[in-house]
């Protein structure tokens, strides 16, 4: 797919486009793991999904109490009775699920708090990238921590120094994966 899109590129502006703009590449995982704010957000996200899991760790025992209930006293049931145990059942499965959807589902609890407390921490990364890129008048930057496979990177075009310099934390001791 990414070949794809580079070989439009050369095609629609012409064989000079492709050499003429300069490029980059940033790490964002490691800038990411470098930003005291980014690991207390993680935090933050764990202690919630932690706690929201164990609702449903509790919803789950308490569906499994009512399975092992009612097959113990299965014989003992009318009809009836049984019907409205496997009705109340029903329920609290589809209860469990609601509430699992309503919480890990997409655009679900953790999707929102994820977005709440990391959206901002990346705008900042996105903002300083930029930034980076006007300021050394680079066309792309890719990120090699992305979903874009990189086989081979040469040093002289990572600016992911650059970039935490911008966030106000390059330290010059710290070596880049």
């Amino acid at each position: 797919m990414y070949r794809s899109a580079v070989v439009l590129l050369v095609l629609l502006f012409g064989p000079n486009f492709a050499f003429s703009q300069k490029f980059g590449y940033i790490d964002s995982d490691f800038i990411l793991s470098k930003m005291s704010d980014f690991k207390k957000a993680q935090d933050e996200l764990e202690q919630f999904a932690a706690g929201w899991q164990k609702e449903i760790d509790a919803m789950e025992l308490l569906l499994k109490g009512l399975h092992a209930s009612y097959r113990a006293e299965e014989v003992l049931l009318t009809e009836e009775m049984r019907k409205e145990r496997m009705e109340e059942i029903g329920k609290k499965e589809l209860e469990l699920r609601d509430y699992q959807k309503k919480v890990f589902g997409f655009d679900g609890l953790y999707f929102l708090k994820k977005k709440e407390l990391i959206k901002p921490i990346q705008d900042k990364v996105w903002d300083a990238t930029e930034k980076v890129a006007k300021s050394n008048r680079l066309a792309i930057i890719f990120d090699k921590s992305g979903e874009l496979v990189m086989i081979y990177t040469d040093p002289r075009h990572d600016y992911t120094e650059f970039v935490l310099e911008e966030l106000g934390l390059g330290d010059p001791n710290d070596k880049i994966k």
